[in-house]
């Protein structure tokens, strides 16, 4: 079995008490953390690593939603949930490190607390920008490695914990992945002694 395989069938696993689980970091480390994200996104909007779609109720009513994840358990809770809210949305499942869509196909791409859980993060943030076009938003928020010593020791060693359970880096820092792609940081926001990152940056025209 690949390691990509694996950690979907974990994520299936997962599926039903995602939404239990992360609603007390919410809460807690990620506090409007989606409102933030959501809120600038407009035009064509991909969600990467849609989840089970928290983030659906928080995108203007005129953003043209599609989202896709890797896990098909995942999916179907983001499904029920927007047509609950009467949205329409296209959601797919696909590999974000190869996403299924023409170069320049998107104005903004979002992702939250999902670049923590991809086997290749750089060819994910790759692809993101290969799909927007020249000029558009991405939009990131996860957690990442702490500057300070004795919170990174800890993340070091709950790391080898959440990796085997489901593929989930604590150490990771998107935002020089993010420049080495050539995006241009617009805005960036370190939170949670330094656990916690906000990214806005556009591609180049």
């Amino acid at each position: 079995m690949s390691e990509d395989d694996r950690v979907r069938r974990q994520w299936d696993s997962y599926a039903s008490r995602y939404d239990r689980d992360i609603g007390f970091f919410e809460r807690v480390q990620f506090r409007g953390g989606r409102e933030w994200a959501c809120a600038q996104a407009h035009g064509d909007v991909l969600e990467v690593a849609v989840g089970t779609g928290r983030n659906l109720p928080h995108y203007p009513a005129g953003a043209r939603l599609t989202g896709i994840d890797f896990s098909p358990a995942m999916l179907d809770i983001a499904r029920r949930r927007a047509s609950g809210l009467g949205r329409e949305i296209e959601l797919r499942e696909a590999d974000a490190q190869a996403l299924p869509f023409p170069d320049a196909s998107f104005d903004t791409v979002v992702c939250t607390l999902g670049l923590c859980g991809f086997p290749d993060e750089r060819a994910a943030i790759a692809e993101m920008h290969r799909v927007l076009r020249p000029g558009g938003k991405l939009v990131l928020l996860d957690h990442i490695r702490s500057h300070h010593s004795v919170i990174l020791l800890g993340q070091r060693l709950l790391e080898k914990l959440t990796v085997r359970m489901l593929g989930d880096y604590q150490t990771r820092r998107p935002l020089p992945l993010v420049e080495e792609a050539g995006f241009v940081v617009d805005r960036q926001e370190r939170l949670k002694l330094g656990m916690v990152e906000r990214v806005a940056a556009t591609k180049p025209a």
